[in-house]
């Protein structure tokens, strides 16, 4: 099996779509211009897609969630730059950058929902 996308309900999926085809260079596959205001937004390598809607039901208290419990991964050539551009661009550096050992380097950053995307950069790749 091949993950297609990962689906998340927001209360804003049209600015929390925008923000992350500007900030996070996602591409819009599909949307819809009404409820559920649903957008397939895709990453660069055009195989794996976000799903961000407005469904009736809950949608999680992602600012209150730790960073551990759920996060977006996404890898990135300059850690440290490209956290400062996305703080710079409303989201939060939640903790530090951190560099490892290994060579592995990740910063948690929360996006200006509140959601925690997680930046890292692969001393040794593992895709």
């Amino acid at each position: 099996m091949k993950i297609e996308h990962v689906a998340f309900n927001h209360s804003d999926p049209n600015a929390v779509s925008r923000w992350y085809v500007e900030h996070l260079g996602l591409t819009v596959k599909k949307r819809l211009v009404e409820e559920p205001f649903t957008h397939f937004l895709a990453d660069d390598s055009g195989t794996v897609m976000l799903e961000i809607y407005r469904q009736d039901a809950p949608v999680p208290d992602y600012a209150a969630t730790h960073v551990m419990s759920i996060h977006l991964a996404l890898v990135s050539a300059d850690v440290e730059a490209d956290a400062k551009r996305l703080v710079e661009a409303g989201g939060t550096l939640d903790g530090k950058v951190m560099t490892f050992d290994n060579g592995d380097c990740f910063a948690m950053i929360r996006d200006p929902w509140g959601f925690t995307l997680q930046l890292v950069s692969r001393g040794e790749p593992m895709i």
